[in-house]
């Protein structure tokens, strides 16, 4: 095995890092965007107001694991099957259990949000039900886990079956099933409504492709330098572009909530305002990560091709914390007042 290995690294380390940072950005976003109470109403209680935050950011973590899992067999390629078999084989397994907790924690969210639409009333299936029947965003958490349930039964059959259930179907439910999130989000409305769906569509897909791919490229091939260096390229021009839509796409719906603000400037409510604190946050992470990717791409990736040791798994998992911070304020973002 000897030029096929590198240093071993803490195989579950670095999606631990993404895990936990995306949890320290719910909670600073939480810290930083206070809403007040309306005089009169009822308010949901504190495991709704915490734990619907905390819900929705495990959901984004299980969906982003379960579709860079998805992707990495088209990241390896099919060129040396003996040795990509093992790692894929891994890959399927986690693939599966990732998507059932997608699942999950889906429906524990349309609970959450049915809950936090009637607060102080008790939450049964008739009330969860008359949430999907009357809400876009039951109807979307509805939608997100009956696809992750089937994502799970097509990883099950691949666990059994291998590689004959093709990547890219997995691949493509697995993306699918993202679609409707932008929905339990910010509904502005706003002329253009429907360009900003599909601005958010395109956001979340490709934070979705890039975290995921790189997540899985780091715990699962960063001890095979073979393997690695047949797929970092791949990956790289994945990321690329997935930088390019996430910035520009991220921008474009932060700016379009603040200009639709009726009771403050652009430049007043970027800076005065939680939303527009968290808007900055975001921005910033998303330099991070274009600072961090480049040096990957510009100093790693030809050691990397040359088989020989280097420091991606330490870069990889700085990447993975900040993309976890940006997640975590995503969730945030996407309920924080624009005022």
């Amino acid at each position: 095995m000897t030029g096929t290995r590198t240093t071993s690294p803490t195989r579950g380390g670095p999606a631990a890092l993404l895990v936990v940072s995306s949890l320290v950005g719910v909670l600073i976003g939480l810290a930083i965007v206070t809403v007040q109470p309306v005089p009169g109403l009822p308010e949901p209680g504190a495991v709704v107001r915490v734990g619907l935050p905390v819900v929705r950011v495990l959901l984004d973590m299980a969906a982003v694991v379960t579709v860079g899992l998805c992707l990495l067999p088209l990241l390896v390629g099919f060129d040396r099957p003996k040795l990509a078999e093992p790692v894929l084989a891994g890959a399927r397994r986690v693939a599966m259990s990732s998507a059932l907790v997608w699942a999950v924690t889906a429906l524990v969210a349309l609970v959450l949000q049915t809950a936090e639409l009637r607060p102080g009333d008790n939450v049964s299936a008739g009330a969860v039900l008359d949430y999907i029947r009357t809400v876009g965003a039951g109807k979307a958490l509805l939608f997100v886990a009956v696809f992750a349930l089937l994502s799970f039964a097509l990883s099950l059959w691949s666990v059994r079956v291998g590689e004959s259930v093709p990547a890219e179907l997995r691949a493509a439910v697995a993306l699918f099933a993202l679609l409707p999130l932008p929905v339990t989000g910010h509904a502005t409305n706003w002329r253009w409504h429907d360009f900003t769906m599909i601005s958010m569509e395109l956001h979340v897909l490709g934070s979705a492709a890039w975290t995921g791919g790189l997540g899985a490229l780091v715990v699962l091939l960063a001890a095979n330098r073979t393997l690695l260096a047949q797929a970092i390229p791949r990956f790289s021009k994945l990321a690329t572009v997935c930088l390019v839509v996430v910035a520009v796409t991220g921008l474009f719906n932060g700016i379009v909530e603040l200009l639709v603000n009726p009771t403050h400037s652009l430049w007043s409510g970027l800076f005065t305002t939680g939303y527009g604190l968290l808007l900055l946050l975001k921005t910033g992470c998303l330099g991070a990560l274009a600072v961090v990717g480049g040096t990957i791409r510009w100093r790693l990736m030809p050691a990397i091709a040359a088989l020989r040791t280097t420091a991606l798994v330490t870069l990889a998992g700085i990447e993975l914390s900040i993309m976890g911070l940006a997640f975590g304020f995503a969730v945030i973002l996407t309920r924080a007042p624009v005022s």
